[in-house]
């Protein structure tokens, strides 16, 4: 017999709030040990001036408690639902209610429009974009990735031909990149989904943009394919904020997903060097 373990939304909601504000607060340790890493090997005395100025601008946002950048991102949260573990209330509803009261309790900045074309401020930052994904167990692990405008309109969603390959992944992720040039406020950190369907592809995307930097695929064969492109995006001369120089990506992750025989669907999700994301178990 196993036990069914309760949850209040009350907990949820506060832990939420609170993951939306060390998110924007604090950039995560393994961006900020890339930039550090990087500017020592940038080539571009002006690049290697911009990435000092990332370092102290996130010291500065860690020691006075103020959002690292002035876009505040939409929420997106993905949560981790032990199938033992009963929420007590609407779990949505919790969800969005701790984007709510972080934003407002963090003074971050409110950019949702409840339309795509009316564009009135929801006032709330929600509602949010949710993922919750159905795990063994009686734990809940929720994890909050502010995403910026500005680099998430740099992303984008393709389906290849199986006949195009690796070659033919590579050239459009190169080409996405070289595309949105200064755009996405360099160095940017890239994720890249590559099979299943469409929405899963850009899923995985997302997703892959929360592994670690550093942190290789475990298949050999894409492992390669991401220290390849790291190395060819950094050639392209793009560099910090857009002004040249050796670094343009802090890092390329790659995640993969079986798909069907005549697809290739690929997507490429960028963001910019504030990777923010946060998590916790409850």
């Amino acid at each position: 017999m196993f036990a069914i373990r309760y949850i209040e939304t009350d907990t949820i909601t506060n832990v939420v709030a609170k993951l939306c504000i060390e998110a924007n607060y604090y950039l995560p340790e393994d961006v900020l040990q890339a930039i550090q890493t990087f500017k020592e090997k940038e080539i571009s005395e002006i690049g290697r001036d911009i990435l000092a100025q990332l370092i102290k601008n996130q010291e500065i946002a860690r020691a006075q408690k103020v959002p690292i950048c002035q876009d505040t991102g939409m929420a997106v949260v993905f949560v981790e639902l032990g199938q033992d573990v009963h929420i007590k209330g609407d779990l949505y509803q919790a969800l969005n209610d701790g984007v709510a009261k972080g934003y407002k309790e963090g003074y971050l900045r409110k950019s949702i429009v409840a339309d795509p074309f009316l564009r009135a401020n929801t006032g709330s930052n929600t509602p949010a974009v949710i993922h919750i994904k159905l795990v063994p167990g009686d734990k809940l692990k929720i994890t909050v990735a502010p995403k910026g405008g500005g680099s998430e309109n740099m992303s984008a969603v393709k389906m290849l031909k199986p006949a195009d390959g690796m070659e033919g992944v590579e050239d459009f992720i190169l080409k996405t990149v070289e595309g949105a040039g200064p755009n996405p406020c360099p160095p940017i950190v890239i994720g890249v989904g590559i099979g299943g369907t469409m929405e899963k592809a850009a899923l995985l995307a997302k997703e892959a943009l929360l592994r670690p930097l550093g942190l290789r695929s475990p298949h050999q064969h894409i492992a390669a394919m991401e220290e390849r492109l790291l190395e060819k995006i950094n050639k392209l001369g793009i560099g910090p904020q857009g002004f040249g120089g050796s670094v343009t990506a802090l890092g390329v992750n790659i995640e993969v997903f079986p798909c069907h025989i005549a697809s290739l669907p690929v997507a490429v999700n960028i963001n910019c060097h504030v990777s923010r994301h946060m998590s916790a178990e409850i």
